[in-house]
């Protein structure tokens, strides 16, 4: 059950079908954003994919997924294919710049949904890329 809500969650992120995600977690998933505040709840987990898809277009690929032997723990693993779209507060001028990061996410499940998100990359990495 857990490699198969992973798995839902990637497929609808690579489809940018949020709702989708949503589906794949608790009322309350507590959302760890990179060098970000911690947002519970699937409104405001909805709010954070409607600007991440305003400001990027995104695709993951490679990822590789590690479940724990109960289930309730899974990381992944993955590469950020993404373009840089429209100017996101507080970060470098967007112009379609184009960048390949690896990332990694942390998830907690109860009863077969995703009840905590923990998303990593390297922000300086991302910043040399779409400054360069």
């Amino acid at each position: 059950m857990t490699r198969a809500t992973i798995d839902a969650y990637y497929a609808a992120f690579n489809a940018g079908d949020t709702e989708g995600m949503i589906a794949c977690l608790t009322p309350d998933v507590a959302h760890h954003v990179n060098e970000g505040t911690i947002r519970v709840g699937t409104d405001k987990f909805r709010a954070f994919c409607e600007h991440m898809s305003r400001c990027y277009s995104e695709r993951l690929t490679d990822i590789v997924v590690m479940i724990s032997e109960d289930g309730t723990r899974a990381a992944a693993e993955f590469t950020v294919n993404g373009t840089y779209l429209v100017t996101d507060e507080g970060l470098p001028e967007a112009k379609g710049q184009t960048y390949v990061l690896p990332a990694g996410t942390f998830f907690s499940l109860e009863d077969g949904k995703i009840s905590r998100v923990v998303t990593y990359y390297n922000l300086a990495d991302w910043v040399a890329q779409v400054s360069a």
